[in-house]
């Protein structure tokens, strides 16, 4: 049966939770397998608006397995919070729905304390990073120093461990970045209080996920942030710290490529993103805050405005490429009813001549400029639509405009922000 990837495949916030949410109902198991809880997934069910960090988007469906992924890290303290919040609504209350690879790294306290005293270091040359301890995280699993969940599973070595790491972090924040140091102590008290509650969830989240595709289960994988974020494959240094295209779901959740049957990019009708960074459709007159006050934009995690564009479909192409894209989802086609005429960003040139493939570095992204073509828009309301014909013809066409221009078919359309408002033109796990 199908394993599906579904990704972002622009500056994140794409809106991947609600079509996660959407389809979930059509999976058996839905798996989280990169990032940390610098995510936000926002999801609408019948008025009721849950934000969900780690845990996947699939907990809100009452017969569904969640999984997260060794891919991911974790902070006990967030996951323990996200937990009771979802238990005290009822859409968690049996614990054998989740299970949480023994694998994942920890985010530690003192990983926030070096995340943001880095950050605030920086001034004006910021990142933008969330605060989340998640690049220092990812920075001690590479460097082998890392604590994992199944640390939590041993109460008579974790101790030790934790007051090694954080005598070593305390040498750090008190010489280098002339902050206060951390109580081992207190830490060591925290976390064994974790490893007594979360210890029952833990598990081989590969073996599990082999086992439900032997047994014919439909799989959705869930990913978080969006390709231009890819600490490889985005707009570096202004990415996450993980590995965020679909080549990722197999590196952490432990599959093989050969399992995976389809990989969907999950596009807005626009281009939003939040923090520093180059951004070559963004609109900064009255345009870019409408798209910002109409579409909601403001981060699920953060609550920082975000930065509102022109869809830029030189970007997307390049996240066809590099994820392998199969189809697209777009999201908040609604939020551009009223505009007319709207623009798409075909291209960039840089000192007039023609960009040929999306720039590594920096510096050249900042000096392309976009090169565009113009559709007529639409005045009518979206929401009640269930079906591409009933779309207003202009907002048909610019569907069929991103198809052409991509060179992959559109999925599914969102026109608005509950579960049913969803143009669906092809399941996701349908051959």
């Amino acid at each position: 049966m199908p394993l599906v990837v579904l990704v972002g495949a622009q500056w994140g916030d794409e809106g991947k939770g609600k079509l996660v949410d959407h389809f979930a109902g059509e999976a058996d198991v839905v798996v989280r397998f990169q990032g940390g809880n610098n995510a936000g997934h926002t999801l609408v069910v019948d008025d009721d608006q849950v934000i969900v960090h780690l845990i996947p988007s699939g907990i809100l469906h009452p017969d569904k397995l969640c999984l997260i992924g060794n891919g991911v890290v974790i902070d006990p303290q967030v996951l323990c919070e996200e937990m009771d919040g979802l238990r005290a609504r009822h859409y968690f209350d049996d614990d054998s729905r989740l299970v949480i690879s023994t694998r994942a790294h920890l985010i530690m306290p003192y990983h926030r304390r070096l995340d943001l005293a880095a950050e605030n270091r920086k001034g004006r040359n910021k990142i933008g990073t969330t605060g989340r301890g998640i690049g220092p995280a990812y920075s001690d699993k590479m460097a082998r120093t890392g604590l994992r969940f199944h640390h939590l599973l041993d109460p008579e070595r974790l101790p030790g461990l934790i007051r090694a790491m954080v005598a070593e972090k305390n040498l750090f924040l008190t010489q280098v970045l002339e902050e206060a140091p951390l109580d081992a102590e207190a830490v060591v008290e925290e976390f064994l209080g974790y490893a007594r509650r979360l210890a029952p969830y833990a598990g081989d989240v590969s073996k599990v996920i082999e086992e439900r595709l032997d047994q014919g289960h439909k799989v959705l994988f869930e990913g978080a942030q969006g390709t231009m974020l890819d600490i490889d494959h985005g707009t570096y240094p202004f990415v996450t710290s993980s590995n965020t295209i679909a080549g990722a779901a197999c590196t952490g959740a432990g599959v093989g490529p050969k399992r995976i049957d389809k990989v969907i990019g999950i596009s807005k009708a626009y281009t939003t993103r939040v923090g520093g960074g180059p951004f070559p459709t963004e609109l900064k007159d009255e345009i870019g805050a409408r798209l910002r006050e109409r579409g909601k934009e403001f981060g699920a995690t953060t609550g920082r405005p975000r930065r509102c564009g022109w869809l830029d479909i030189f970007a997307l192409r390049y996240a066809r490429r590099v994820n392998g894209l199969t189809e697209i989802m777009i999201t908040k086609l609604d939020v551009l009813t009223g505009l007319d005429p709207i623009r798409i960003c075909v291209g960039y040139r840089c000192q007039g001549r023609l960009v040929e493939e999306f720039p590594p570095d920096l510096e050249t992204l900042e000096r392309c400029e976009p090169t565009w073509e113009e559709m007529p828009g639409w005045q009518e309301n979206l929401a009640g639509c269930r079906s591409l014909e009933q779309l207003p013809r202009p907002a048909r066409d610019y569907v069929r405009r991103i198809e052409a221009l991509t060179g992959v078919p559109v999925a599914a359309i969102s026109v608005g922000a509950e579960r049913e408002e969803t143009v669906v033109l092809r399941h996701p796990f349908e051959k």
